[in-house]
């Protein structure tokens, strides 16, 4: 039987801590593709030198009114971002929708399947808008 790091890989817990021992935490598995999910989508183009393109860039909505076009703007950086830098993931459905309690934040949802298992998983975040 394969183990879900073999499966799904191994990489340093995001965002970056210390675990209950006071070692850098790890995440494996499926834990690891949300964290490489979320890697991914808050990093800016530009951030990381060897890899000028990585990341999904939402930072730069940041001035953007929190409404329907921008969500579907969103949307769509999200969904590239994510098929050209996490190849252990076919990505279903992404959904952004004004936070019912913060008007300067958004709610991001991203639905996928793991490949390897064919296990569907989703990643909950938020991005911060104008309101």
């Amino acid at each position: 039987m394969t183990s879900d790091a073999a499966l799904f890989g191994r990489g340093l817990a995001f965002p970056p801590r210390l675990d209950a021992d006071g070692r850098v935490a790890w995440s494996a598995g499926p834990a690891n593709i949300r964290d490489a999910i979320r890697v991914v989508l808050m990093t800016d183009p530009g951030e990381r030198v060897m890899l000028p393109a990585f990341g999904a860039g939402l930072r730069s909505f940041l001035s953007e009114p929190n409404v329907a076009a921008t969500h579907r703007l969103i949307e769509q950086r999200i969904v590239h971002a994510l098929e050209r830098w996490e190849p252990r993931i076919d990505v279903g459905a992404v959904r952004v929708r004004a936070s019912e309690h913060e008007p300067q934040q958004a709610v991001v949802t991203v639905e996928y399947v793991l490949v390897a298992a064919r296990a569907p998983d989703q990643v909950t975040t938020t991005v911060r808008l104008a309101g």
